[in-house]
């Protein structure tokens, strides 16, 4: 059963890592339309651009609706990104632990 358990947590740290590399490579591409160096009319990076925002935009949301955009600056991906690396340092280690040990009993 540990083992079960080990490899859901496996999944799940595997998710909130591609869910970080969405949140940096949106956050880039964003970047990089926004100060022209790439354009979006270019049908390969309106797709890219539009399957991560898809990805990014109902993890970003709840943090857009809390945090206003300070100087036209949006910072709901720095504090999403902190609270999704903190629960994938912290919190899933800890809740693997404590449910290897719940099933151990």
């Amino acid at each position: 059963m540990a083992a079960i358990i080990g490899f859901i947590f496996f999944i799940l740290h595997g998710l909130f890592s591609l869910i970080i590399w969405a949140l940096i490579i949106s956050a880039i591409l964003s970047w990089l339309v926004a100060f022209n160096v790439i354009n979006t009319r270019n049908g390969a990076v309106w797709r890219i651009m539009e399957v991560l925002d898809r990805i990014t935009a109902p993890i970003l949301e709840p943090f857009r609706r809390i945090i206003p955009p300070v100087g036209g600056l949006d910072l709901s991906f720095l504090v999403a990104f902190l609270v999704i690396q903190g629960i994938k340092i912290y919190l899933l280690p800890a809740a693997e632990t404590a449910m290897i040990q719940l099933v151990a009993m």
